[in-house]
């Protein structure tokens, strides 16, 4: 029997987190394969809970669902509903589809699953709910935490910057530390200030070097915060690794510090010790809290201006005055 996990949107961290739905198929399916984003492959690629990913890349939907009808899935998880989402693998004839109930094209799965999030729950994790989707058709998994496994190339590639940045073979004295999220390099006034202080926080409590992460498009605020820091100790290797190496690079870190992101579910799920950092009132730490080995949080603490969300703050106050002495300690309960 076969299965198709169908997860095409959000971010990198949202398919990573809902590649447990795959672990939990493999309860009941022979073969669990994944289709996603572009964007997204080659974090699932990493992903030992499924067998092969396949992407939609936006073509037409007919000749999507007929690639997918020639590999007879008996079973379609849909964990983010689109019209689109919907509406493929019904073309494919895919006997049990399973997706998010109170939506106009919700008529379209056999199993329509209601959201707990919808009805007002912010404590149950992420994956949790999106096991919902797998518990509608007799699948579960006792182990929520999702996996994400470096190539040996990604391994190539991690100890090639290491070279370059010239920490020996086998010191793992550095920390990553991630500023950015989805937004920061889109609006153009993310602040630094705030993170360099952070930085030198950090090094000055376990010395080795802080590594700025991020996306290509984050480069100049890690950029501006190597300059503010003004510390060799502080450099930055943002866009500089895809997300392979980036986690084999993590692997060897002796910890992730980072605001809430794709980057901070890809170190947990490497074992890298982690603190994920929640900085705004409108962020759910309960929800999306990093799940791994050695995981903690740090969260929302400043008054955000009313109304504020993450995507329309006017000057991202929280960022600029991060609670360095509450995250220098809660790196400590993990490193």
């Amino acid at each position: 029997m076969r299965a198709l996990l169908y997860c095409a949107g959000g971010g990198i961290g949202d398919s990573l987190v809902a590649s447990v739905v795959g672990r939990a198929l493999r309860r009941k399916y022979d073969v669990v394969d994944a289709l996603t984003l572009p964007a997204h492959r080659a974090t699932l690629e990493r992903v030992p809970d499924v067998d092969e990913v396949l992407v939609d890349e936006g073509e037409d939907p007919r000749a999507l669902a007929d690639a997918l009808l020639v590999r007879s899935y008996d079973a379609c998880v849909v964990t983010w509903a689109t019209a689109r989402t919907a509406r493929i693998p019904q073309l494919a004839r895919i006997a049990t589809r399973v997706g998010q109930a109170r939506r106009i094209y919700s008529f379209r799965f056999t199993k329509q699953v209601p959201i707990r999030s919808e009805t007002g729950d912010v404590t149950s994790h992420w994956t949790d709910i999106q096991l919902d989707y797998a518990r509608a058709i007799g699948c579960d998994t006792p182990d929520r935490a999702y996996r994400f496994v470096p190539t040996a190339q990604d391994e190539e590639a991690a100890e090639a910057l290491r070279v370059t940045l010239s920490l020996s073979r086998g010191d793992e004295n550095f920390l990553i530390l991630n500023p950015c999220n989805a937004i920061a390099s889109k609006r153009g006034i993310w602040p630094v200030e705030g993170w360099a202080k952070l930085a030198l926080a950090l090094q000055d409590r376990y010395g080795g070097r802080v590594l700025v992460s991020g996306s290509p498009a984050d480069a100049p605020i890690a950029d501006a915060i190597v300059s503010a820091a003004r510390r060799e100790s502080v450099s930055s290797i943002a866009g500089k690794l895809g997300i392979g190496a980036f986690g084999a690079l993590a692997q060897r870190a002796h910890g992730f510090v980072g605001i809430t992101t794709g980057s901070m579910h890809v170190a947990a799920a490497v074992g890298c010790p982690t603190v994920g950092i929640f900085p705004f009132q409108t962020d759910y730490p309960d929800r999306w809290s990093p799940l791994g080995a050695c995981t903690t949080v740090v969260r929302p603490s400043y008054p955000c201006h009313k109304g504020d969300t993450k995507e329309t703050c006017r000057d991202y106050a929280c960022i600029a005055q991060l609670d360095v002495t509450r995250i220098v300690a809660a790196a400590e309960s993990v490193l």
